[in-house]
Formats: structure tokens, C-alpha cells, sequence
């Protein structure tokens, strides 16, 4: 890597959609590659099951070697069946024809995709917010990452009782390295142990489920309360991600071991840069079986964007998060030798204490940049030059390892031509600093968009959550410029990226479960959806529209009191993959039962909380329906009304049957049917509105979707 920026998150995790190696991780030998084998459920009955057994014969049978213990790199026996080997071309040719087994893919290495945020989302910090301490105390949140820094603060164990009775996990995090009652499991997959040397796994826990932290900043910038969002929860780490990635076998050997430990919900903020079909996609596979366990998992979308079709987390089993701004931003100002300021963007921690130096704004190498400020279109690290000014192609602030400041193209103009008409210009970079009551929140430009390029009829990204200048808790091994000339260390730093959205919304999930401790994934997802803020296109193009945001900005007060949800269980996602064409054969190995798919099941019909439809573009007029049935989880004896506003300036006829819903007990089911309608849609945007069910006290609002574009257009 060229530069270890977050090997997870490239410019403080952000702008790579978590790049995948495109080749397989191979062995010494040439003719061999790790693959994974696939191969669904675990029998129900497994008293004579014995899983290491049945995978090493499968070995034997295909490679005609006795001894395979070398072949053998993992098998998947707690919480699903499968096992990943080193085979030959002909030898994954064999056993994927082998019965029992659903697919088999390589190997490939997955790369990683906070004091105001949570203020800014309504959780106050102490006694200002409602809390269930008596269950937060017992969820277990399990983050699949590059490890964790268990002296931390935030991990602290102060206050906290013994481990929740439910919790069957071990803490194996290798030398030198101590769980307590907050961190209560460990597990490396890495043979590095489970201590982070990237800091991106330490952030992520932390902005979920660490302590509230008094008086943290990055060098005096952005001081206050670092905490999460759940600070009274439990943190088991999982470190699946090394420096060079994380590999496809040690995702699916982390979600093994998750489920089997009592997790009660996952976040995983690391992603690819192909989108693969569910059956090949480790993360979709382990997600589809904690489901099955009632677990949610929360994924990171990806910081593929602005480009249409790149996000990555496209299952309807996992919640997808966006990354956008708080009203929080980090600013750092230039001042010119005439007087004017500009202000820019970046995380400078120098202070130059107000010193004027020469400005230089010719070419970017050799002695005549030493002891002067560079103004270039591109951010540049030279040790020779004593500050930095560029042209800020991005919407976040970036750590530097020297003072640096991204201005707009406009004030960067204006700044190259008073360079270029003053005899001896100067002027200086001042030390960052913290603007509130910036436009908020907005989607930014590095997360990820949809549409969905696997399952066209979902939406994706589900919602968006703060994932912008994120202040947490990072590892004193890595310097936070992520930068090998960097010889800084912190405790607590700034990163940006959907990396960071996710576990706001794994903490949001996690709040809802501590009101709602028997609810299912999908009511939880369904709370989260269809409470979330309205949001707008905040432009022309595609990526500034549903496909952006999906069903808006999460709300974790409204999401503990959704008032209806949209229950999806494990029967609605096989007949979801029939409708998508999976054979039964297959879908018996992944459910672990006798599956029929009958007739054709419309993906769209799957009972999401958002509705989508991609429409043929050889038809001008079009006619679309969605089947939807709701839970009432609100109060009895409710009657909830339908209302639709359309977005966009769409023109789109929408009716909903029946439209209003009579709602006697708690736990009553009710459907109705969508029914969407109109003519020569926009080819390069998406049509679309909003349903809201309402009863007067809760609004339960789902995105309508209709488009024809296409990835490829």
C-alpha cells in the first residue's frame, strides 16, 4: 500500500471503498490458492455430525492425499458448516460439484472501510437521555475489525459487573493482553493477537459502546465527552484484519465464533469493491445465519461514492449505513500577507503561532521549497516545506502530518493569483478549529451509492448515521496521519468514513434492543427505517437521492417507538432467494431444512420497510405494486391513516389499499398493498415518494422508489 492510511481507511478511512485484492491469497505453491467452501447449515441433528471430520474427507476425497492436515485452513463448526483449504483449479472444480456443497469461492482480501456526533443525534450524554442500564448492561455488541486497544479508557471496566451468564465466548487475545467486565471477549484470526495496531477497530468500538470519556481531543480540537452510544454495553473484539486486509476465511471464521459466543448484535465496517452474489459474499453469509440466531448485523456501505451502483452491503438481512455530516466540522484558516482570510478544510494540530513564511506556487520538488508554505492543486507531505495549501477535492477534514489546509477551487484561485501578481508573498496556516451550525446532515461525497446491483428491487443504502470528523478512541501504535513519517501518538483521534456511520448505528441498534430485548433484527432494522429524519436531494445527479441516504437519517429516540414495523423472517429471505432464482437444492444447504420455492416470488414483494422497483426501460407507462404487512408495536386500539408525498417533483399516481389500518391488540398483523403508476420516468433519476402511516403519535414513513437507470449508463 502506498500509503498505510488506514490500511483500512485511506485518508482517515475514508474515499476507498475498502478495496478488495482482486487476486486470491495464495500459498507457496504456484498451482494452489485458499478457497472457501460453503456449504449452508449445520445438520440439525448432530450427534453423529462430526464437521473438522466430514471436511477433512471431503480433502482426502478430492485431493487423493491421506494427510491433509496442510490443506486445511479453517473450518466453520459452531454456528454454520464449511471450511476454507488450499486446492488446485481442478480440485475447487471437484468439490464444488460435490453434494452438499452450496459454493465455493477464493479467498480474497476484504480492506476496512466522538464527542458531538451522538449529541447531535439526540443521546444526550448521563441522565439528559432515557436508558434501560439493567439490559444495556447485558447486550453484547461484537465488532468484527482489526482488533481492539484494551487499555483504553473507554474500555474501562470501572463500575461494570461480572460478564452477562448468556456469554459463552473466551478471551484469547494473545501476550500481554487483558479482557476485563466492559471487554469481555477477544478473538485474533491473524496470528498477530488481538491487540490493534491500526486504530480503526478501537474507533469503531468506541463510537458504539465506549465509556463516556471527559475532557478528549485530537491535540485540543474538538475537546468534550468522548463516548458511545451504549456506553453501559459489553464489547467482544473480533479481529478478522490485519495491515494487508482481512481475508475472506477470517470473516467467516469471526461470525462463526460471534454467534456461538451470545453475541447480541454484530458491526462489521469493512467492505469489497465488486459487489458479489449473497452465496460467494462472506459477510452476507454470516450475517444470513446470525439472523437466523436473531442477531443484526450492521455493515458499513462502502466509500465507493459518488458513483452510482457502488454500494457493496446489498443483503436485505443486513442494515447498510451511509456516512454523512453532523453540525460538528473541523476548519483550518489561511492567512495572506494582504489581510484575507481563507478558510479551509483539514486536522491541523501545528501551530505556526501566527508566523508569516514565504508562499511558493511553482514546482512541487527541490530547494527552493525548504522554509516556505506550498500552494499546490494536490496535498503534498514534503519534510522540506513548512506548510501545505491545496485544493480541497473532498468534504472532510483530513489528518496531516504537516500544517495543510484544503480550500475551496475558488478561494485556492484566489489564493494562486496573489501568489502569482505579489513581488514577495506570504502569509500562514493556523491551527484547526471546531465550527458548529454547519448545513447537516449531508450525505458525503466518499459514501457509497446505491443503486442495489444484486437484488435491483431493494434499496440500499438503508439509512444514513454520522460518519464525517468522527472523534474516538485510537491505537497508541499507529500515528493518527496513518503515516510512516508521522512519529505522533494518540489516545483519541479523527477519522471519517462509513466506517465510522456504522457503528453509530450499531449503538443506535443496540439502544433500541436495551427497550426492546425481544425483538427481532427486522423489527429492529424496521424501527430504525422508518423512524428516521427525511432527508432531500441536495443536488441533480443520482447520487443525491434515495440512492444516497435510502430511508433518510437514523433517529434513535423516535426508533425505541416506532409505533408499526415491517417483520421479515428467516421464510421471507429463502422465498426472497427463490425469487431470485436460487435453486431449492441450494437453499436446503443454507436454511438446513426442505425448501420448495413456489411459483414466482417477487423480490420487491420481500416485506422491507423501504419499497423499490426497477422498471424496464422499454415501457413508457408502467403500473407496480408492493405487498406489505405491518406489526403493530405501538398501542391498542389504533388507527393509523395512510398519506403519500411525492419527492423529487415526481409525477408518480400512488395508492395504497386499504388506507387506513384498524390496529386492536399489540402484536395485530395487517397488510396492504402499494400500488405506483405513471409514465416516461426520468432515465437518469429515480421517481419517487413517501408513504407514511400515521396515528396522530408515531409516523411511519417508507421511501417509494421507481427508476429505470442503470450502473452502466
Amino acid at each position: 500500500m502506498a500509503r498505510r492510511a488506514d490500511s483500512f481507511c485511506l485518508i482517515s478511512c475514508v474515499l476507498v471503498s475498502f478495496v478488495i485484492s482482486v487476486s486470491a491469497v495464495t500459498d507457496d505453491s504456484q498451482d494452489k490458492q485458499v478457497y472457501v467452501v460453503y456449504m449452508g447449515s449445520l445438520p440439525s441433528s448432530r450427534l453423529e455430525y462430526t464437521p473438522m471430520s466430514h471436511h477433512m474427507s471431503i480433502l482426502q476425497e478430492v485431493t487423493g492425499e491421506s494427510s491433509v492436515e496442510g490443506r486445511l485452513v479453517r473450518s466453520y463448526k459452531r454456528s454454520f458448516n464449511g471450511f476454507a483449504a488450499r486446492l488446485t483449479e481442478s480440485e475447487r472444480e471437484r468439490v464444488a460439484e460435490m453434494e452438499g456443497v452450496v459454493s465455493v469461492f477464493p479467498d480474497i482480501n476484504y480492506k476496512l472501510q466522538t464527542t458531538a456526533s451522538w449529541d447531535f443525534l439526540g443521546l444526550k450524554e448521563g441522565k439528559n437521555t432515557k436508558r434501560n442500564l439493567a439490559i444495556e448492561s447485558d447486550t453484547i455488541i461484537g465488532f468484527i475489525d482489526s482488533g481492539i486497544w484494551p487499555e483504553s479508557e473507554s474500555f474501562s471496566d470501572q463500575g461494570f459487573g461480572p460478564p452477562p451468564k448468556k456469554w459463552k465466548g473466551v478471551c484469547s487475545g494473545g501476550k500481554n493482553f487483558t479482557c476485563n467486565n466492559k471487554l469481555i471477549g477477544a478473538r485474533d484470526y491473524t496470528n498477530e493477537g488481538t491487540r490493534d495496531i491500526e486504530g480503526h477497530g478501537t474507533h469503531t468500538a468506541s463510537t458504539a459502546a465506549g465509556n463516556a470519556v471527559k475532557n478528549t481531543s485530537f491535540y485540543g480540537i474538538g475537546n468534550g465527552t468522548a463516548r458511545g452510544g451504549v456506553p453501559a454495553s459489553r464489547i467482544a473484539a473480533y479481529k478478522a484484519c490485519s495491515e494487508m486486509g482481512c481475508t475472506t476465511e477470517s470473516v467467516l471464521s469471526a461470525f462463526d465464533d460471534a454467534i456461538a459466543d451470545g453475541v447480541d448484535l454484530i458491526s462489521i465496517s469493512l467492505g469489497a469493491n465488486l459487489v458479489r452474489t449473497y452465496e460467494t459474499d462472506p459477510i452476507a453469509i454470516g450475517a444470513f445465519h446470525a439472523m437466523v440466531k436473531g442477531i443484526l448485523t450492521v455493515q458499513s456501505a462502502g466509500n465507493g461514492g459518488p458513483n452510482p451502483g457502488s454500494v457493496m452491503s446489498v443483503a436485505p438481512w443486513i442494515l447498510t449505513v451511509a456516512a454523512s455530516n453532523t453540525n460538528r466540522g473541523f476548519v483550518t484558516k489561511v492567512v495572506l500577507g494582504n489581510g484575507k482570510t481563507f478558510v479551509g478544510k483539514s486536522l491541523n494540530a501545528f501551530d505556526l503561532k501566527g508566523k508569516n513564511y514565504p508562499l511558493y506556487g511553482g514546482s512541487t520538488d527541490g530547494p527552493l521549497l525548504r522554509g516556505k508554505i506550498l500552494v499546490s492543486e494536490d496535498k503534498v507531505s514534503s519534510e522540506i516545506v513548512v506548510a501545505n495549501i491545496n485544493e480541497n477535492y473532498h468534504d472532510y477534514a483530513y489528518v496531516s502530518i504537516l500544517p495543510s489546509s484544503a480550500l475551496s477551487k475558488d478561494d485556492f484561485d484566489s489564493v494562486i493569483s496573489y501568489v502569482n501578481s505579489t513581488k514577495s508573498p506570504h502569509g500562514t496556516v493556523l491551527k484547526s478549529e471546531s465550527i458548529f451550525n454547519q448545513a447537516a446532515p449531508k450525505v458525503a461525497g466518499f459514501s457509497s451509492r446505491g443503486p442495489n446491483t444484486i437484488a435491483v428491487d431493494i434499496l440500499k443504502p438503508d439509512v444514513t448515521a454520522p460518519g464525517v470528523e468522527i472523534l474516538a478512541a485510537f491505537s497508541p501504535l499507529n500515528s493518527p496521519a496513518q503515516d510512516k513519517r508521522d512519529n505522533r501518538h494518540v489516545k483519541y483521534s479523527v477519522l471519517s468514513g462509513t466506517s465510522m456511520s456504522c457503528p453509530h448505528v450499531a449503538g443506535v441498534a443496540a439502544y433500541i434492543k436495551t427497550f426492546h430485548p425481544e425483538w427481532s433484527p427486522s423489527m429492529i432494522q424496521s424501527a430504525i427505517m422508518t423512524t428516521a429524519w427525511p432527508m432531500n436531494a441536495t443536488g441533480t445527479a443520482v447520487a443525491s437521492t434515495e440512492f444516497a441516504y435510502g430511508a433518510g437519517h437514523v433517529d434513535p429516540i423516535a426508533a425505541i417507538n416506532p409505533g408499526l414495523v415491517y417483520e421479515i423472517g428467516k421464510s421471507d429471505h429463502i422465498a426472497f432467494l427463490c425469487g431470485l432464482n436460487y435453486n431449492a437444492t441450494s437453499l436446503k444447504l443454507i436454511a438446513g431444512e426442505a425448501v420448495t420455492c413456489t411459483g414466482k416470488t417477487l423480490p420487491r414483494n420481500l416485506n422491507y420497510p423501504s419499497m423499490s422497483a426497477k422498471l424496464p426501460k422499454s415501457e413508457s407507462s408502467f403500473i407496480v405494486t408492493f405487498n406489505r404487512t405491518v406489526t403493530n408495536v405501538g398501542t391498542p386500539n389504533s388507527t393509523y391513516k395512510s398519506k403519500i408525498l411525492l419527492n423529487h417533483g415526481s409525477n408518480l399516481k400512488v395508492e395504497v389499499s386499504p388506507s387506513v389500518l384498524s390496529m386492536k391488540s399489540v402484536k395485530e398483523k395487517q397488510s396492504f398493498t402499494v400500488t405506483v403508476s405513471g409514465s416516461n420516468i426520468d432515465p437518469k433519476l429515480p421517481s419517487s415518494a413517501n408513504l407514511i402511516w400515521s396515528d396522530g403519535t408515531h409516523n411511519v414513513r417508507s421511501p417509494i422508489v421507481v427508476y429505470t437507470y442503470s450502473v452502466s449508463d
